[in-house]
């Protein structure tokens, strides 16, 4: 197996053929494949929460406010607050064994898979490794790294089916600014959205298909629930929220039903502006005031579980609904590294990876 997020080894640099005696040794020519997610605290601490808070809600992609207006009210009153409630937020969900939030091992551990599932195919000819948006370990040292290891050609690969501004385009530019410091570039791919990959839609489908057979009783609707944006971003040109529509859709064809079945919803609405909607949150309190007793909950858009699912879904969403009389709640996992998914994810590289490999 290939292993993630290791160190250069010198033992694979080579003298070039036919270069003087004293030429230094360089690496072994590879293809790079770099898995980006979102990001995570190093720890659940204030000053933790609070530098990757501060990284996040700093990013013009986020949160597109001007400096002069944005920064004193995060510096000054968000930043003092906010890190005590979404330090207990991660506290709630801490993989305490590992002493890491979810959302970093289960990348490790689809990253791991995804490097055995490349190597099967191309042998020692591809190096996988995975990098953060915010926190560690991240893209710049990633990238170094692989261009280190000898990669002069790398695809990254941002681990989101539906393209957003504020997702898949700020882990390209992050990766793109590593690329303006270097003397030396690699030749560069990055993945676009596969949210219709047959082989994640099969994936998706499969894993409600199981949740709804271990069920004492089957839930009445299913609520697909995507991070939600700004209404703004859909009107100045972000495909996310026709992406996400169009994801439930055909995730309903998949699994034949009604469109009575299935419905869309978007969550972690943050700050004073209109966002598409509806708001899961308030959505599956009216699914309980129509009279819906048992439901379940699906997350398209995120290909790891993390605070948002595990802390927001789990308890802030559930609770809504049972509130508001609802009875039973069901959480259907994110694919995480389910051996479907990953074979989804490999299809894609493959695909992307046509004439490197």
């Amino acid at each position: 197996m290939i292993e993630v997020n290791a160190p250069h080894d010198s033992s694979d640099n080579r003298h070039p053929e036919h270069a003087p005696a004293d030429h230094p040794r360089v690496s072994q020519r590879k293809v790079g494949v770099v898995l980006a997610n979102l990001g995570t605290p190093d720890a659940t601490d204030y000053w933790s929460m609070r530098r990757y808070l501060n990284e996040f809600l700093s990013d013009k992609r986020v949160v597109d406010y001007p400096d002069w207006k944005w920064q004193p009210l995060l510096q000054l009153i968000i930043l003092t607050k906010r890190p005590f409630s979404s330090g207990q937020a991660y506290r709630g969900i801490w993989n305490t064994e590992k002493n890491e939030s979810p959302l970093l091992t289960i990348t490790r551990d689809q990253t791991h898979k995804i490097a055995d599932g490349l190597e099967a195919l191309y042998g020692d000819q591809v190096v996988v490794d995975f990098s953060m948006r915010y926190g560690n370990p991240s893209t710049d040292s990633v990238l170094r790294r692989m261009q280190a290891r000898g990669c002069d050609r790398i695809l990254f690969f941002p681990l989101y089916p539906q393209y957003a501004s504020p997702t898949t385009a700020t882990a390209n530019d992050q990766a793109f600014r590593t690329l303006m410091k270097l003397k030396w570039q690699p030749a560069f791919r990055t993945v676009p959205a596969y949210f219709e990959e047959p082989a994640y839609l099969d994936a998706l489908s499969a894993s409600v298909k199981e949740a709804y057979a271990v069920a004492e009783t089957p839930p009445e609707v299913l609520v697909a629930s995507y991070h939600g944006v700004p209404k703004r971003y859909l009107l100045e040109g972000d495909p996310y929220h026709c992406q996400c529509q169009k994801t439930t859709r055909l995730l309903k064809e998949r699994l034949g039903w009604d469109d009575e079945a299935i419905v869309t919803a978007f969550q972690s609405k943050f700050g004073p502006e209109e966002w598409v909607g509806p708001a899961t949150v308030e959505h599956v309190a009216e699914l309980a005031r129509r009279g819906h007793k048992h439901i379940a909950v699906v997350s398209p858009a995120f290909s790891a579980d993390c605070v948002e699912t595990l802390e927001e879904i789990e308890e802030e969403i559930k609770q809504s609904f049972l509130a508001a009389g609802g009875e039973r709640f069901t959480y259907i996992p994110c694919l995480n590294d389910r051996d479907d998914h990953i074979a989804a994810l490999l299809a894609v590289i493959s695909r992307e990876l046509s004439g490197w490999c």
